[in-house]
């Protein structure tokens, strides 16, 4: 399965682990990490996430994040198809980056697309274009558990 992690998920370990929803989508989050270690699904990577990790101010952070771009399957660059999808996003009230992210995971032909943004989910998820998870249930998702 192919899977589209926004900067948002990335982000999530360093978060206030204290909440509850917040630990376990960090550990949904990791657990999909290791199942794209492992070879049973493929991280798809865009340039918007290298523009966006660039400009964290945090070094550590950028370092931690950009090894995930190693062990990307594909890296999508900007193209017709990408902004496409991410003008009719901007139009329904989507930031432009989280816009361009959704346009990257659909131009990447990805299964899913995970965010912890609530509110981007619901309009991505609206369009129909992709599938549109927060980890838990897209880890659910990618290892069928609700399938039987």
């Amino acid at each position: 399965m192919r899977l589209y992690l926004d900067v948002c998920c990335f982000n999530r370990p360093f978060d206030d682990q204290a909440q509850t929803r917040i630990r376990l989508e960090t550990e949904s989050k990791l657990v999909l990490q290791d199942l794209v270690r492992t070879g049973r699904h493929a991280l798809v990577w865009s340039y918007i996430m290298d523009f966006e990790v660039a400009n964290n101010p945090f070094e550590e952070r950028i370092r931690h994040i950009l090894e995930w771009r190693k062990l990307a399957s594909e890296v999508i660059h900007e193209c017709d198809a990408v902004l496409e999808v991410a003008k009719c996003l901007v139009s329904d009230g989507v930031s432009a980056y989280d816009a361009l992210h959704v346009g990257c995971a659909v131009a990447g032909r990805c299964d899913v697309f995970v965010s912890t943004d609530d509110r981007l989910l619901r309009k991505v998820e609206r369009t129909g274009l992709i599938e549109a998870l927060t980890p838990g249930p897209a880890l659910a998702f990618a290892e069928k558990w609700y399938e039987n």
